[in-house]
């Protein structure tokens, strides 16, 4: 496997791969990266799709890109997905993929909405009970904190291997606008991974002008579930592939010896029953290695959902420890699903049901919340909440089946164990009423009104996840596993704890990448995999960047360095892009 970029490679068909027709494949998952890895397989590796089989434990497909619930009992979704241009893995598949709106791909349906309705923030973050916070488009970020930034970004890895953010962070960086936008918009924390921030800033350095408004930002016409999941999954289906469900895998057992790694048997209870599947080195075997919404737990209306760290057998984490356990290029589990309290937040699916909660949405978003076009244009965060509260409203309808009347809101808080501003209670210990409640104090709704509206105007359904950012977690080298470790035949990791190159986790583009690496190497597809797009490598696009992380103010330029800028193509650049 190697990467490319262009488009000679982008547009070109590769051959089919040698041994293919007497190959078949075990995804075991039906997350978008098993999904996206049996469309690669078919697509790319011309295996017939009545050869692939995906495993997945649930009765449902899509793990973490979810939508579901109804008009009666409210709409649920665990998270949203921000998606943008250069999510090159992503759009390789979806151009290929059907789309169920349009005539046309899933990728040329994303592609005109988002022409014809950009997406942008008007108002990002609020104070003093739905007051604009007055962050406009400014970073507030100090000389201190601009050097830290800049140091992180220049580190090697090594240096930031088991470091926290607030090891390298100083105060000066964690009371800017930076941070605010930062943490609250990809749910990083103080004791997250130094290493992981690094990678973000790097990978995301050209959007670095549309973190404050979200213009940076793309997303689906519905949910992701109804959006990415269904067309996929209606595509897979009409081209043979099993989705095979209730199919809790518990073990892939391997042969190994100092030449190679082969994977043996897959060991599964179906329906309650223990079996399992012997395995040749044509069965090509893909495990998702750890999950985000493992334990997730639902609550309701009148009940808060309960908080459930434990690792139980039959899971992914189950299942990545015993895989684990039999070498150790498998990665280590434990870095990741151990601390639960550093991994965990919790978010809720609201439901309006009475017509004055959208006029307070209207008054923050400033736009009307049911014209099928942008509303808040992401999060909206509360900067004075002591949850550290964000909610957003993306277009509606945002489920197909949802009512001209509701409203659907995604609301999360990043401090789930302290007393919130109005309902004096942990937030992991609220219902949904609680929730609604909190939500509506900081939305602006006159106190007075707050507890009746909450009892009667919403529902809303909490969801408590205990390992949701469980991949921001410092990490070390062999922490996660190589896609397809040295060695190994039959088998490779994919999803959000296997270890690629140069990309960041908790986006739909790494689930996707891993997914494309791990095919192309199994079997040994002759065409490249597109690389992370390399804005940190371009001069322009890093120029941009210090222009606005300095909030507009430019560097003086000293009399010696004078002669070295003026008339040169350098100094051109740096004027143009306002450095100096």
């Amino acid at each position: 496997m190697y990467y490319s970029n262009g488009n000679y490679e982008a547009f070109a068909r590769p051959k089919k791969p040698d041994g293919v027709d007497s190959k078949s494949a075990y995804l075991v998952g039906a997350g978008l990266s098993s999904l996206a890895a049996a469309a690669f397989l078919i697509r790319d590796g011309q295996m017939k799709g009545e050869r692939i089989t995906v495993l997945e434990a649930s009765s449902l497909d899509g793990g973490a890109l979810d939508g579901a619930g109804n008009a009666e009992t409210g709409w649920l979704i665990r998270g949203g997905r921000e998606m943008e241009d250069h999510f090159e893995c992503l759009w390789d598949l979806y151009r290929s993929i059907p789309s169920l709106e349009v005539d046309g791909s899933v990728l040329d349906e994303f592609y005109w909405l988002n022409k014809e309705d950009p997406n942008f923030s008007l108002q990002r973050a609020t104070i003093n009970q739905g007051q604009d916070a007055g962050t406009g488009m400014i970073f507030t970020l100090g000389t201190r904190a601009t050097k830290e930034l800049t140091d992180l970004v220049l580190a090697t890895h090594e240096q930031l291997y088991d470091k926290r953010i607030n090891e390298v962070m100083g105060q000066q960086f964690f009371d800017s606008n930076f941070w605010l936008y930062w943490r609250t918009m990809f749910a990083f924390e103080e004791w997250h991974s130094a290493l992981e921030m690094k990678l973000y800033v790097e990978r995301f350095i050209h959007h670095i002008d549309g973190l404050p408004d979200f213009s940076a930002l793309k997303f689906t016409k519905y949910n992701q579930y109804e959006s990415l999941v269904m067309p996929l999954v209606a595509w897979l289906r009409g081209q043979g592939v099993t989705l095979q469900k209730n199919t809790r895998v518990m073990d892939v057992t391997f042969d190994i010896s100092a030449e190679k790694k082969v994977a043996r048997r897959i060991v599964w209870i179906r329906d309650g029953v223990e079996g399992g599947l012997d395995l040749t080195e044509d069965d090509l075997v893909f495990v998702t290695n750890g999950s985000l919404v493992e334990n997730s737990q639902w609550g309701d209306h009148k009940t808060a959902a309960s908080f459930d760290p434990v690792v139980h057998d039959g899971g992914s984490w189950h299942l990545w420890r015993n895989i684990a356990a039999q070498h150790p290029s498998f990665g280590r589990p434990d870095k990741f699903c151990t601390s639960p309290e550093e991994s965990q937040w919790e978010s809720a699916s609201i439901t309006t049901l009475d017509e004055r909660i959208p006029t307070y949405i209207e008054k923050i978003a400033k736009r009307p919340t049911r014209s099928g076009k942008v509303v808040t244009g992401g999060i909206v965060s509360a900067r004075d909440s002591a949850w550290l509260l964000s909610w957003t409203v993306n277009r509606q309808p945002h489920f197909k089946a949802q009512p001209d009347d509701q409203t659907v809101v995604w609301f999360y808080g990043l401090f789930t164990d302290v007393d919130g501003d109005y309902v004096k209670k942990p937030m992991r210990d609220c219902t949904g009423e609680e929730i609604t409640r909190e939500w509506l104090f900081h939305l602006g709704v006159p106190v007075d009104q707050i507890d009746e509206l909450a009892a009667t105007g919403a529902i809303t359904r909490p969801c408590m996840m205990p390992f949701i950012t469980a991949f921001f977690l410092p990490r070390t080298a062999g922490d996660r596993p190589e896609v397809v470790p040295e060695g190994v035949v039959n088998f490779a990791f994919i999803g959000q704890f296997a270890e690629s190159t140069r990309d960041c986790i908790f986006t739909t583009e790494y689930s996707v990448r891993t997914g494309m690496e791990a095919v192309y190497q199994l079997l040994g597809v002759d065409r490249g995999v597109p690389e992370v797009f390399g804005s940190i490598y371009d001069v322009r696009q890093v120029m941009k960047s210090v222009h606005y992380l300095r909030d507009g103010k430019k560097v003086p330029v000293a009399g010696f360095a004078k002669r070295y800028v003026e008339k040169t193509m350098v100094g051109q650049l740096l004027e143009q892009y306002d450095v100096i």
